[in-house]
């Protein structure tokens, strides 16, 4: 049985979620389908009202067994994104005890990072021959099962980005080539970047993070652009290590 829902198949499966997961669906649509508040990310919106989109669960972020969970939903989104259509991501929503609504941007930002490194565990495919395996250059991406993704996380902690506010951690995995089939199309691409633009500034009380550049762009780090804090402060360095599991002769 498929750990990955629609929009189309929320209904019949509805009655067998948790109601966390319940009302991270219902508050997810409505982010993206208000039309008076609307949110910056033009492609979002679309994939999501196309049900482009698939969607998964993790019932806590810090159990140990959180990244392996994360690892099956990345795995099959994998097998057949490229089915899904041409404005698909992998939206993983998690849910947070009480007490972790009471913590700080910086929490999520840690749990964040320990996620997808203890992630990269459970990918038995090696890293893409064409992309940098270290942070540090300029060029890499996080990958799994071989395909590079853009990651984007939201958080109960957010408050001056609402663009990043979510009541529940909220993690979406775009693949690389959705946004290569984008940019193919230049003059539109062009266009739909400076709309994003203009609904960030007006969504956010705050001017947008001087992080946020363009792909492939010297000054450009991708890893900065997935976690970006309520402020324009930014980490120094990625805390991303790939870690392997252990194996016994």
């Amino acid at each position: 049985m498929s750990r990955l829902l629609t929009i189309d198949s929320m209904g019949a499966s509805l009655e067998l979620l948790e109601g966390w997961q319940r009302d991270a669906m219902i508050q997810l649509n409505r982010k993206l389908s208000d039309r008076s508040a609307k949110f910056p990310c033009i492609p979002a919106v679309q994939g999501h009202a196309l049900q482009h989109f698939r969607y998964g669960f993790i019932p806590l972020g810090e159990a140990p067994e959180s990244a392996e969970i994360l690892a099956g939903l990345l795995h099959e989104y994998g097998r057949g994104s490229r089915q899904f259509g041409p404005y698909t991501s992998l939206v993983v929503l998690i849910h947070a005890e009480e007490r972790d609504h009471q913590v700080g941007v910086e929490y999520y930002e840690r749990l964040f990072w320990q996620l997808l490194s203890r992630t990269t565990a459970y990918d038995t495919q090696p890293w893409p021959t064409d992309l940098p395996e270290v942070p540090s250059e300029h060029l890499w991406e996080y990958c799994y099962g071989g395909e590079p993704y853009f990651v984007y996380c939201g958080t109960p902690a957010h408050e001056n980005r609402q663009s990043r506010s979510f009541p529940y951690m909220m993690l979406a995995f775009t693949p690389r080539w959705v946004l290569q089939q984008f940019n193919a199309r230049a003059k539109q691409a062009q266009r739909t970047k400076e709309l994003i633009r203009q609904r960030l500034a007006a969504y956010d009380p705050v001017p947008p993070h001087p992080d946020l550049k363009f792909y492939g762009a010297e000054d450009n780090y991708e890893w900065k652009q997935y976690f970006l804090r309520d402020d324009n402060e930014s980490l120094p360095k990625c805390p991303f290590a790939r870690m392997f599991r252990e194996t016994t002769q």
